[in-house]
């Protein structure tokens, strides 16, 4: 793939362990906007079998999931409850997802079921006789990784629909300079844009230049490096270079100053809560970046269960569910949870069938949908007929083929972050293929 200047900006933005890229006046322009708002991405790579994080649990409906899952089938007794407002029918959670489970109840954790990778929609009939176009690569770790994170199925490209979201909105920054995309879970596809800079961090760093501390002689250096960046700007590659560097040392002290902005809740300590916690801190101190949108990515590994994933399972949720519960109470005490979306993707489901005490990469799976505008205590799209090489089922091993594409999932959360009706399809290329642009889990 090819690198354009905006790549060679982000990836020098790194100082040390972290990178960090300022912005230019506007500092205090605002403070507790109720204008703004933030979409936190939560990548749980490797695989998520979501058909263990959400389970049947009707009589009927476990008993059958019971059967087909053997080994891996949760006791129906330690399930936590759940029943969809729309549907009416009896469900349960993983019970490691126990602290997600009272936001369910409060309406703010929606499931958006069977969604995933489409180049168009796609019926068992279909996907048999090959009538239709299927995505590239299917069941590829890497291939549908990169497929999630830019919605396009059926060719290579480089910009993510978390990149192409923060494109469409960049003019409600203003002319603010801090990037509005963050991550902390690597430099992704998701977050690449066109136009937008990603600023890539490392939640255990700290953030500074190195070779540098708050000695006299230290702080000496440090000014003359900064004096050095004004000289020779008259040659093209030394302006450049000088820019960036002098971008990324000012965007230190900025990025410093708001990750100073207190934030009370404990949060676990996690690689999950730990990137949680800093973006927190970084909403918090919003009144210095100066950010109305602002795009964040983090990610979680360890998902590709081919093996004991009972045990996994119980590791893997328990960090998720500590992790999120932590971040949307961080988000209710920064008066903000009502402008903060958090939300689930993963490179794909799993086999419904295990292959003794693991399960294989499949495709459509269940993701989370987590805060104040959530209009949670429900479903989106169409939970799957369960059932091995059933009417849902791409063969016998149960891998469901999904009925919601993730073109429809970026539209509506791009669609509740600003972005136009007549951008939509920019962010989401392949939406027109699709029934629905707005899956209606947003208000």
């Amino acid at each position: 793939m090819s690198h354009s200047r905006r790549d060679f900006l982000r990836s020098s933005l790194v100082i040390g362990a972290a990178a960090a890229v300022s912005r230019f006046g506007f500092l205090d322009v605002l403070a507790q906007s109720t204008d703004y708002k933030a979409l936190v991405c939560i990548f749980l790579y490797g695989g998520n079998d979501s058909n263990n994080m959400v389970v049947p649990n009707g009589t009927d409906g476990y008993q059958a999931y019971a059967r087909a899952r053997g080994p891996l089938a949760l006791p129906q007794a330690s399930l936590l409850a759940i029943q969809p407002s729309s549907t009416g029918a009896r469900f349960g959670l993983h019970p490691s997802l126990n602290e997600l489970h009272p936001l369910w109840t409060q309406k703010k954790l929606a499931v958006l079921c069977n969604v995933g990778t489409l180049v168009e929609p796609l019926t068992k009939a279909d996907y048999e006789a090959g009538s239709k176009r299927a995505p590239d690569q299917l069941f590829s770790h890497q291939d549908q990784q990169n497929q999630w994170q830019t919605s396009i199925c059926d060719r290579p490209i480089d910009t993510g629909w978390g990149g192409r979201i923060a494109d469409r909105v960049l003019a409600l920054n203003g002319s603010v300079a801090f990037p509005m995309i963050i991550s902390g879970g690597g430099d992704e596809l998701f977050v690449s844009a066109a136009d937008t800079d990603a600023l890539g961090v490392d939640p255990n760093s700290g953030f500074g230049a190195e070779g540098f501390d708050d000695s006299p002689e230290s702080t000496a250096r440090y000014n003359g490096l900064r004096q050095t960046l004004l000289v020779d700007t008259d040659h093209t590659l030394v302006r450049a270079a000088s820019t960036i560097t002098k971008r990324a040392l000012d965007s230190q002290e900025v990025l410093n100053r708001a990750l100073a902005a207190p934030v009370t809740t404990a949060f676990p300590v996690t690689d999950l809560g730990t990137q949680l916690a800093q973006v927190a801190h970084i909403i918090a101190g919003r009144s210095i970046t100066g950010l109305k949108r602002q795009i964040f990515f983090c990610a979680q590994g360890g998902y590709d269960t081919h093996s004991d994933e009972m045990n996994s399972h119980v590791q893997l949720y328990t960090e998720l569910s500590q992790a999120l519960s932590a971040f949307y109470a961080a988000t209710v005490e920064l008066g903000v949870a009502p402008q903060v979306t958090t939300f689930t993707l993963s490179d794909f489901g799993r086999t419904f069938r295990p292959n003794t005490d693991g399960t294989d990469h499949a495709w459509g799976s269940h993701q989370l949908i987590l805060g104040g505008a959530v209009r949670g205590g429900d479903f989106y799209g169409t939970f799957p007929t369960l059932e091995l090489n059933g009417p849902d089922s791409a063969d016998e091993e149960g891998r469901w083929i999904p009925t919601t594409a993730v073109d429809q999932y970026a539209a509506t959360l791009a669609s509740w972050f600003g972005v136009s009706a007549g951008d939509i399809a920019v962010v989401a290329p392949n939406i027109g293929r699709f029934g629905r642009a707005n899956l209606g889990f947003l208000a």
